[in-house]
């Protein structure tokens, strides 16, 4: 496929957020055009009508691309998960009313209408950056031999595993550990993958008990975004050779997930972080309580938990009303993160830098035991507005889109380049976090990407073509 931009259907992305910003008068109508916006960016880019999609491979072949794994995670739960705060604000619980009589905030539902306004203009600069830099096919400039791919990949996730432990326990340098984890999960998933059709079985075996010890690792570790994300790549990478088993067990375990996980997590933490039970002991009693959970508990996950909206109301809030833009200062702040602490063992705590202006803006008190770093649409907007929304957006999606691109060419195409070393070491893209988590790990993970590159070719496992 051609690079070919068309910038006129690259407005049209950007078309719900604009009569968005014309009904801004009625906050709830507002709010809904925006909200939908996401549902037609997400439509015109996934059917090819801004751009064409890479044709070098089958949409279920290629699901790892930052149009289509990226983009869904990371615009989805930014974008489309406010529903239900935005049904909590007008007074609902779950589509019925909560009282009659209940009187709706009219401030808080139009700081609500605001924030998805900037959600909707957000996800379009982020796919337009990634449309506009998705030149498909890569010209290859290294090979694999594919009967070595799978053990290859089987290796990968054995040896990274204990080499990412090394580095949470050595000190200044335990911010490798997350993407060299990572890494391991992802191979181990992407090599069981490949192992089960191929009927190997002692690559089965091994691969099967990487992954059951990576998913009991997800479910004692107290946040839910592992145990999620540990079903969704297995299935996502099992659909190409098992489709309709795929579509009947792994779509209604991840609903069974989202239904069980607020109450299970919220059970877990209370016992396990307070000290009172080991994490084996809080597991139990959090599957327990997962299973005679309330309707309460799920709704206020749904509301609060799943989506970040309310949190960007307080700083919308405040900023720039009663705190000017930050301009400049969180990406000098970034610049900071990603010197490792082994070198400047004064360097100032990444978690303080983040959470100052979480104090700043009021949105929990400084006093409190509590973590609510903002996302990285918030530090967009803190940054410098409207404007920083948008270029910062564009950059994300620009910057993704560029390194999987990179990948591909270093590791000989979509299966090393994407499946493993992109969706592997910067799978931080599917999230986003604040700007100096984001910018330290994408940075020192591009290193690790290179750094790979050179030992599988010191070694001629990729070989020039």
């Amino acid at each position: 496929m051609k690079k070919d931009n068309d910038i006129a259907k690259f407005i049209v992305l950007f078309i719900p957020w604009a009569i968005s910003c014309l009904f801004s008068f009625a906050p709830g109508t507002s709010f809904m055009i925006a909200w939908l916006g996401s549902f037609f960016i997400f439509f015109m880019t996934l059917t090819g009508k801004v751009k064409p999609l890479p044709t070098d491979r089958t949409i279920p072949e290629q699901v790892m691309r930052p149009i289509f794994i990226v983009q869904i995670i990371f615009a989805g739960y930014m974008s489309c998960t406010s529903i239900f705060y935005f049904l909590s604000v007008l007074g609902y619980q779950y589509f019925s009313r909560a009282g009659a009589a209940l009187l709706i905030d009219s401030d808080k539902l139009a700081l609500t209408a605001e924030c998805q306004r900037y959600y909707c203009l957000g996800h379009a600069a982020f796919a337009a950056g990634i449309l506009y830099f998705m030149n498909y096919p890569v010209e290859k400039k290294y090979y694999i031999e594919k009967d070595i791919l799978a053990n290859l990949l089987m290796k990968t996730a054995v040896i990274t595993f204990p080499v990412s432990e090394i580095f949470l326990r050595l000190p200044g340098l335990s911010q490798f550990y997350y993407q060299l984890s990572s890494l391991s999960f992802i191979a181990g998933t992407l090599a069981l993958a490949f192992a089960i059709p191929l009927k190997k079985i002692p690559n089965t075996l091994i691969c099967l008990s990487l992954y059951l010890f990576n998913f009991y690792q997800a479910t004692i570790s107290g946040f839910k975004e592992p145990i999620i994300i540990s079903v969704l790549v297995l299935g996502l990478f099992l659909y190409p050779s098992y489709k309709k088993i795929v579509i009947v067990t792994f779509g209604p375990a991840l609903i069974l997930l989202f239904i069980i996980l607020p109450s299970y997590v919220a059970s877990f933490r209370q016992n396990a972080w307070s000290g009172d039970e080991n994490a084996q002991d809080a597991s139990k009693i959090a599957l327990d309580a997962s299973l005679n959970n309330n309707d309460n508990t799920n709704w206020e996950f749904l509301v609060y938990r799943l989506s970040e909206i309310d949190m960007f109301t307080l700083f919308v809030k405040s900023t720039p009303s009663q705190i000017g833009f930050y301009k400049t200062q969180l990406l000098e702040q970034s610049a900071i993160a990603i010197i490792p602490r082994v070198f400047w063992p004064s360097k100032p705590i990444t978690e303080d830098l983040v959470m100052q202006r979480v104090y700043d803006a009021g949105v929990v008190n400084q006093n409190s035991s509590v973590s609510a770093k903002p996302a990285f649409i918030v530090d967009a907007y803190l940054s410098a507005g409207t404007f920083g929304v948008f270029i910062f957006s564009f950059l994300y999606g620009a910057i993704a889109q560029i390194i999987a691109l990179k990948a591909e060419k270093l590791f000989g195409g979509y299966t090393l380049g994407t499946a493993l070393i992109f969706s592997g070491l910067f799978q931080i893209f599917w999230r986003g976090l604040s700007f100096e988590f984001l910018i330290n790990s994408v940075f020192w993970s591009y290193i690790s990407m290179l750094v790979i590159f050179k030992i599988l070719r010191s070694r001629n496992i990729l070989k020039e073509v």
